[in-house]
């Protein structure tokens, strides 16, 4: 049997009609995918199945409108205001080769090319189609690493480790009397990073694999 893992696919921010349908907050790369009629989402926590049995972009806003089977009228949808919904997964089907899930990037040990830790990951985002991982904790304070192959020279999260070329990062210490970096806007951290949004290129860019 295949084993399953469940990431998180969108949040519910509203009610709409009468009859069940709910707005959703997109939380996925492949809504089409994800919200297709038929597959089932399960509430965050909550193995009850949600078989979707209707899907459609909300035409004048964000989200996507969902109907599901087992959700009749407007007093039963009550109950999924703003939780997560999940839908589970096989990884080994679900995702390109060598590429990995952004909750199993988060916390790997970054180094350099002569095995020195850099810090670990911290956080993913997204810069247009790249990924780009956010560092702390090591001697270079924090620093963002592009999911390329010029830059991450071995991807292995399910070993918890990334090396990168040091040298096009640029990670130099600074002469004495340079001028202070300025500091990076924190950001908040997704709630579905610590699920599975998006996935871990496998560096290169190309694969991004398996998204929420």
């Amino acid at each position: 049997m295949a084993e399953t893992t469940r990431l998180v696919v969108g949040r519910v921010r509203g009610l709409h009609g009468l009859h069940g349908a709910v707005r959703v907050e997109v939380l996925t790369d492949a809504p089409e995918a994800r919200f297709a009629t038929g597959r089932v989402l399960h509430l965050e926590g909550d193995d009850r199945p949600l078989t979707i049995a209707g899907a459609e972009p909300v035409a004048d806003g964000p989200g996507w409108r969902l109907r599901f089977r087992e959700v009749a009228d407007r007093a039963a949808a009550e109950r999924l205001r703003e939780a997560y919904l999940e839908i589970a997964v096989d990884p080994a089907a679900d995702l390109a080769e060598g590429a990995a899930y952004w909750h199993d990037v988060i916390g790997s040990t970054v180094k350099d090319s002569k095995g020195s830790v850099l810090g670990t990951v911290a956080e993913i985002y997204r810069a247009g189609e790249t990924e780009v991982y956010v560092v702390q904790g090591g001697p270079a304070g924090d620093f963002d690493v592009p999911a390329i192959r010029d830059v991450i020279t071995s991807f292995a999260p399910e070993r918890g480790e990334l090396v990168v070329d040091e040298a096009v990062l640029d990670l130099a210490a600074p002469a004495i009397d340079a001028p202070a970096a300025v500091e990076r806007p924190k950001r908040r951290r997704p709630r579905w990073s610590r699920h599975g949004k998006g996935g871990g290129a496998a560096p290169g860019g190309a694969g991004g694999g398996g998204p929420g």
